[in-house]
């Protein structure tokens, strides 16, 4: 008797689905059609009217704003170029970098005139937003540390004028 009331208990979990596969939800951008009184046509509610991201205020300030360049915001900018540039443009900014010996499209070289004429602002918006094939560090590059970027790029442009001067 116990072995048979053991096998019923068994087989009667083994028949119940408890998946969450297969449970009632909303998908995310999915719609939400069927469902009573929901204010909008999709799961996902819009912003209200003059949200604004907490930070997202002094963020925009910090990018408008460059701060004075100076040894320690150069050695940052080294620091986070290495780190997020040097792989597509090349320690030396020439457009080199491992991932076009991969077969990545090759940037533009830092020397390159259009690139010395960019103004600072226009860099630091192409670091946050992506220009051409390269996606935008907006997510990971704060804007301190796109100016430091920045500033780190001119000291190669320096560099390389100084160089093909020189010989």
């Amino acid at each position: 008797m116990n072995r048979t009331a053991t096998l019923l208990l068994l087989l009667g979990l083994a028949a119940c689905d408890e998946s969450m596969d297969h449970q009632n939800r909303l998908k995310t951008y999915g719609s939400a059609q069927g469902t009573a009184n929901w204010p909008s046509g999709r799961e996902a509610l819009p912003l209200v009217k003059g949200t604004v991201a907490q930070g997202a205020l002094d963020r925009e300030q910090q990018t408008a704003n460059p701060p004075p360049v100076s040894i320690a915001l150069l050695q940052r900018g080294h620091e986070r170029y290495d780190i997020y540039c040097a792989v597509c443009h090349g320690l030396t900014g020439a457009g080199d970098g491992i991932v076009v010996a991969r077969g990545f499209p090759k940037p533009k070289s830092f020397s390159d005139p259009e690139v010395m004429r960019a103004s600072g602002k226009k860099l630091v918006d192409a670091i946050g937003q992506g220009y051409g094939t390269m996606y935008g560090f907006a997510d990971r590059v704060e804007p301190k540390d796109r100016w430091a970027i920045t500033a780190y790029i001119r000291a190669l442009q320096l560099a390389g004028n100084t160089r093909k001067g020189s010989s």
